[in-house]
């Protein structure tokens, strides 16, 4: 009795052993469907990204509905500006008051006589607060507007964003309204020591 148990016991774990691989057959098909259906979602989240704004390149010109703060809390619509200034040159600091920036904009500061009688407008460009931009400017004595822009909006037109929260010091120049210089990553000296050449540059 005892040897016929064990064989039926034998029998039955051999007719049981099959089902287990049957059940690890019918599992794979549910796991490679759902891979094709997590690959169809990234596809699909990759197709609906969203386009990083252009940044403006020399031969562009403003948006028309862009508009800042200067120093003094007035609104001034860009591109307007720009249009109404013979030459416009426009210097981005980091932040008002450091010892960088301060050089930066006492230079531009000490050329401006010289920039004025070529027909050029001068204006500083930060994130800083206006508050900060007046106090900045009565402290240095500066002859030229300090615009505010907090949301960096012209910033990152320009292509000046520093990632994640900062501003790469540079300048541009707008002639008629057309960007026709642009200088993007450059030190205190560079930005103003230059200026005067390359405004001679752009001719009539």
């Amino acid at each position: 009795m005892v040897r016929r148990s064990t064989r039926l016991r034998e029998q039955d774990v051999q007719e049981a052993s099959p089902e287990p691989k049957k059940q690890k057959r019918e599992t794979k098909t549910p796991a490679a469907g759902k891979l094709t259906e997590e690959k169809k979602s990234v596809e699909k989240k990759e197709s609906t990204k969203v386009e990083p704004k252009k940044t403006l390149q020399e031969g562009d010109v403003l948006p028309d509905d862009l508009e800042l703060e200067n120093q003094d809390g007035e609104k001034v619509a860009v591109a307007q500006y720009a249009k109404d200034a013979k030459i416009l040159v426009v210097f981005l600091y980091p932040r008002a008051s450091t010892p960088g920036c301060t050089r930066q904009a006492v230079g531009f500061r000490d050329k401006a006589e010289e920039l004025t009688k070529l027909g050029v407008t001068v204006v500083g460009l930060s994130s800083d607060s206006p508050k900060a931009q007046t106090n900045f400017k009565s402290k240095q004595q500066l002859p030229y507007e300090l615009w505010s822009d907090p949301s960096k909006q012209l910033i990152g037109l320009l292509g000046a964003k520093k990632h994640p929260s900062g501003i790469v010091r540079s300048d541009f120049i707008f002639k008629d309204g057309i960007l026709r210089v642009k200088r993007v990553g450059v030190s205190p000296e560079k930005s103003f020591n230059g200026v005067i050449e390359l405004v001679k540059g752009l001719g009539e």
